[in-house]
Order: C-alpha cells, then sequence, then structure tokens
C-alpha cells in the first residue's frame, strides 16, 4: 500500500497528517468562513475533525490518493489542508483536487500554490485524463483557485451524499 508522500513547493511542506494536526486541524474546520464554503454543519465536533483527518490519511494507504496537511516552509506553521480525494461515492466524478486554508492565510497564493502542487503530483501519478474539483456555487475563492489552475465550470448538479445544494464539477484536462 502506498503512503502518503510529501511534496514541497517554495513557501509550503504538503506532508501526511499527524496526530498533532488534531487541534489545528480542527480549529482551521471551524472557522467561520470555512464552515460557510464547504457547508459544514454547526454539530462539527473535534471528534468529527479527527475521523477526517484520520480519512485523509487512510486513503492515502486505500487508494493513493488523499489530503495533506499544509504548512509554511519558513516557521512550520500548519495553514491547511490540499490534495487529491477520492470518496466511495457512486455519482463522484474522478480524482478530486481540493484545498482549505485558514482564512489567516487567505489572499496570499497558498491555495494556488498547493492546489498547483496537487495537480502536477496527481497526473505524475495516475493514469487519468483529467482530474476534478467539486466546489459549491457559493464558494468563490475556491472556484477562483480552480480558474487559476486552469480548471473550467462542467456543470453544476446534486450529488448524492449532499443533495441541500449542487456543486460545481470544475474539470482539467492532462496537459498533452
Amino acid at each position: 500500500m502506498p503512503e502518503c508522500p510529501t511534496v514541497e513547493t517554495e513557501r509550503l511542506v504538503l506532508r501526511p497528517f499527524r496526530e498533532s494536526d488534531l487541534d489545528r486541524f480542527f480549529a482551521i474546520h471551524s472557522a467561520p468562513q470555512v464552515r460557510a464554503s464547504l457547508h459544514t454543519p454547526d454539530s462539527f465536533s473535534r471528534e468529527d475533525a479527527w475521523t477526517q483527518m484520520a480519512a485523509h490519511r487512510g486513503q492515502w494507504a486505500l487508494r493513493g490518493t488523499g489530503q495533506w496537511a499544509v504548512e509554511l516552509r519558513a516557521t512550520g506553521e500548519m495553514i491547511g489542508r490540499a490534495g487529491t480525494h477520492r470518496p466511495e461515492r457512486a455519482d463522484w466524478p474522478g480524482i478530486e483536487c481540493g484545498w482549505t486554508f485558514d482564512p489567516a492565510h487567505w489572499g496570499q497564493g497558498y491555495a494556488t500554490e498547493a492546489g498547483r502542487a496537487t495537480v502536477e503530483w496527481a497526473f505524475a501519478t495516475h493514469d487519468v485524463d483529467r482530474l476534478f474539483s467539486v466546489i459549491l456555487p457559493t464558494n468563490r475563492p475556491s472556484q477562483a483557485v480552480a480558474s487559476r489552475l486552469g480548471f473550467t465550470l462542467l456543470e453544476e448538479r446534486i450529488l448524492a451524499f449532499f443533495p441541500a445544494a449542487p456543486h460545481g464539477i470544475w474539470v482539467l484536462p492532462r496537459p498533452q
């Protein structure tokens, strides 16, 4: 089974989650702006954060896809998560590239930098013709990142796991 790799960019380290990341992961996902962007339920708890973190780490071993903890190279501060995602959902479009960052670090290009590293890594390690990003239509910041990375909106549709609102299915073909 593959292990989660570590990928470095100019300013970031994308690394496996550690148990010690839990409080920071929970704080990032509890920020009001992040909760609104992801439609996180009010009931989201530290235990839910643990489950998500463990699922991200476990997906690497089971599928060779997963999210990384993202930290600043200069300080080691964990500022978010980014990576690939391929859940077991019948209507999921394929390997997704996604990102979530602490709002205190929005607008500094970190999501685009981590997203670019994710796209490069995904195409280098997976034999797929295209990648996806699944983004709620109200999540304009993530749409802007996807657009900067070359993704285009393919369609909006309801996904079975979240019938309350449509999701934008963004697509990026493999470069020729």
